[in-house]
């Protein structure tokens, strides 16, 4: 029964941490993501980073995107592919490069210093989303660009290291099967979200039994989620495609209005915790200056990159800057590839937790970033008016 406990301070430390950090002109999701290194093993020890807190906070995360998924703009969406293709092409040249760079400068292997590229390639945008929304911009075209960006930051960066598994990680791993898996759900994932997914919300809308409709949205996201896990793509994708498959259907508004109650009243502050939860001060005096240099590295560079691929294609530079700003967080994505790494060898075990601070640092700046930037857009249209 301790999960129970656990579970209460997590709800009732979110909540108030949240208001908290509303009070100081912050986001919520600021104080929300740091109360988890509060209570975590790292300071107070209310709170382990367990196998069922890792679920539940999955749960948090795909309905998180799944949500997202729902208030996402399909036609904005393909407006601006091209701008979302340079935004994360940019956003995973300059990280991976300089990354790699930096490796070489402290002595990395060949393969090593690739990876900490690779890891500082990956964005998680399920923060930037939390935050966006906290703002009232999730309809904006930055926003739009910035959710297509993150998907294809996320689909080339698992290609890479299929790459470098094959090559350097000693593990039989066929990169043509790697992108052919990612070609077959892209394929299919279009042609379900299309031709069957409204059809089926429609049959299971119908059954006569309680909450048929909110119970059918969910299981198009789990599955969804479970499908582009199995081959190989994270489950934030899946979950977020079928956000917008549902978003095409009559079922959208009944589905979102009933949906964030339980995402927001329970699973996401789970998940907003559990990143702090991943906190160890143990051993940390001898890498602080790792993990200060490559955070401002990665911070840097994916702002820069990201910022410059919109730039390019139209955004002028305050709006090349929030977008560049919400490609910042690492979140989930990265701490998923550095276990990899980690397991396949491609990371060495006394880097491994340096890089975790990394990622919790990244996570953490993002909301306020995106919170001032956005402040400045505002004070724009004031002086503009």
């Amino acid at each position: 029964m301790h999960i129970i406990l656990e579970l209460a301070i997590i709800l009732i430390a979110t909540k108030l941490a949240g208001h908290a950090s509303v009070r100081l002109k912050q986001p919520a999701v600021l104080g929300e993501l740091l109360i988890g290194i509060v209570v975590g093993p790292a300071l107070l020890g209310w709170v382990s980073d367990s196998d069922i807190i890792h679920i539940l906070s999955e749960i948090g995360v795909i309905v998180l995107m799944f949500i997202a998924g729902l208030e996402t703009d399909i036609d904005g969406l393909k407006n601006n592919a091209k701008s979302a293709f340079a935004v994360a092409t940019g956003g995973i040249i300059f990280p991976l490069g300089f990354g790699y760079l930096a490796g070489i400068m402290i002595g990395m292997d060949l393969a090593h210093a690739i990876f900490l590229g690779l890891i500082l390639s990956a964005t998680s945008v399920s923060i930037s989303v939390q935050t966006l929304k906290e703002l009232g911009k999730m309809q904006t075209r930055e926003s739009i660009t910035l959710l297509g960006a993150a998907v294809l930051d996320d689909v080339i960066v698992i290609i890479l290291l299929a790459f470098m598994m094959s090559f350097f990680g000693g593990e039989d791993v066929n990169t043509m099967t790697v992108i052919a898996q990612k070609a077959l759900f892209f394929a299919t994932i279009i042609v379900v979200s299309w031709k069957i997914v409204p059809p089926v919300m429609r049959w299971l809308g119908s059954l006569k039994v309680s909450e048929p409709v909110i119970s059918a949205a969910i299981i198009v996201c789990f599955s969804f989620a479970y499908y582009a896990e199995m081959l190989g793509i994270a489950a934030i994708i899946g979950a977020f495609i079928a956000g917008v498959a549902l978003s095409k259907t009559p079922f959208k508004e009944q589905v979102e209005h009933k949906i964030e109650p339980i995402a927001y009243g329970v699973f996401v502050p789970i998940f907003f915790v559990s990143i702090g939860l991943k906190v160890s001060f143990a051993g940390l005096g001898e890498q602080v200056w790792f993990i200060v240099a490559i955070s401002l590295l990665a911070i840097f560079t994916k702002l820069a990159g990201s910022g410059i691929g919109a730039w390019l294609t139209g955004f002028d530079f305050h709006s090349s800057a929030r977008i560049g700003s919400g490609m910042i967080s690492r979140g989930e994505v990265a701490l998923i590839l550095a276990s990899i790494g980690l397991d396949a060898h491609l990371l060495a075990k006394a880097y491994f937790t340096p890089l975790i601070f990394v990622v919790i640092i990244t996570t953490i700046v993002t909301p306020p970033t995106l919170k001032i930037l956005f402040k400045n857009e505002r004070e724009q249209e004031k002086s503009a008016g």
